[in-house]
Formats: C-alpha cells, sequence, structure tokens
C-alpha cells in the first residue's frame, strides 16, 4: 500500500502535478525518519539532518528512478548510501579527536589484513548461485533486513531467508573442505 501510495504520487509529481508531488515528499520523510530511527538510535540528533539530506537528494535525483522498479527499493537505497556517509564523517571526525596513546595500537591491524580478509570472501561468495549470494550479501555483509532484501532482489522473503541459510551452509562446507 505504501509502495503504491509513494510510486503514484511521485510519477503525479514527475508529470506536473506539483500538490502530487508536495504529498509525496511529506510522505516519505516520515517513512525516512521511522527508517532512520531504527538506524539511528545512539544518533537521534542526526536523524532530522539526515532527513533533509535525503529528501534534497531523492529530489535532485528524481529523474533517475525507473517506474518499472519498486520505489522503496531505490529510495532505501540512496537512504543507505547517505547513512553510510554520515557515519563515515562521524567515524573520521571522531578518530581525529582519539589520542593515540600506545604506537602498538597503531599497528594492531594492517590494511593488507583486512584486504586478503575481503579477496577472500569475495572469492567465496563468488562461486555461489545468485540467488544464495546477493541474500547474504544484503543481509550479513550490508546489514539489510529480510523485507529490504526482498525488495531489492524481487525474491519472497521466504525465498531470501532459504537463499542465506543454504548459502551460509555450502560456505560453512567449501571452508571445511579447503581447510
Amino acid at each position: 500500500m505504501v509502495e503504491a501510495r509513494l510510486r503514484g504520487l511521485l510519477l503525479g509529481g514527475l508529470a506536473g502535478d506539483s500538490s502530487a508531488y508536495h504529498a509525496f515528499l511529506k510522505d516519505l520523510s516520515a517513512h525516512l525518519r521511522a527508517f532512520l530511527r531504527k538506524r539511528l538510535v545512539n544518533l537521534p540528533e542526526e536523524v532530522e539532518d539526515l532527513v533533509q539530506e535525503l529528501l534534497l537528494a531523492v529530489h535532485n535525483q528524481r529523474h533517475t528512478y525507473d517506474p518499472r522498479q519498486p520505489i522503496t527499493a531505490w529510495v532505501y537505497a540512496i537512504a543507505r548510501y547517505k547513512l553510510v556517509d554520515l557515519l563515515r564523517r562521524r567515524s573520521r571526525k571522531e578518530s581525529l579527536n582519539d589520542p593515540l596513546d600506545e604506537e602498538d595500537d597503531l599497528l594492531a591491524t594492517s590494511d593488507g589484513e583486512a584486504a586478503e580478509a575481503r579477496r577472500d570472501l569475495a572469492k567465496l561468495l563468488a562461486d555461489l548461485p545468485e540467488r544464495q549470494r546477493a541474500p547474504i550479501i544484503h543481509m550479513k555483509i550490508e546489514g539489510l533486513s529480510v523485507a529490504e532484501t526482498a525488495r531489492l532482489t524481487g525474491m519472497s522473503q521466504s525465498a531470501v531467508k532459504v537463499g542465506v541459510h543454504r548459502g551460509l551452509k555450502a560456505l560453512a562446507a567449501k571452508i571445511r573442505s579447503e581447510s
């Protein structure tokens, strides 16, 4: 119901109906606030600023919306990118304020180890069928919910859960066999 309403309002707005576009932005802002409040529980002061930033991004990118795709998936993809940007900015800012008490902490982990782990994971995931790989990437790596993953992949929620379960089982078997 939300999907159909938002889609209809945006398409009306894109066709020149300013009241439909205004209603789209108003409804969308309520959904974005709920989406962000769940993800920024420890940063409630950031929610409203990020909602405004997202509305601006959606407005500026409205010409890229493909009416054949779910609008919520399109909007939430933009929201996730903006959320990651916010968290990176905050992380960078906080790391600039962290004292470097011990130089050993600086050498505790290397970028090389992290890069090697990412390559190993990418190699393992590449061997999985798409119906297992995509749900694992979206849910286990990106942290999306089952419903969000289902919207992005076009799979049912049950198929997403089965894909994750079977994919993780296949990965575990592959890792055991290589050990």
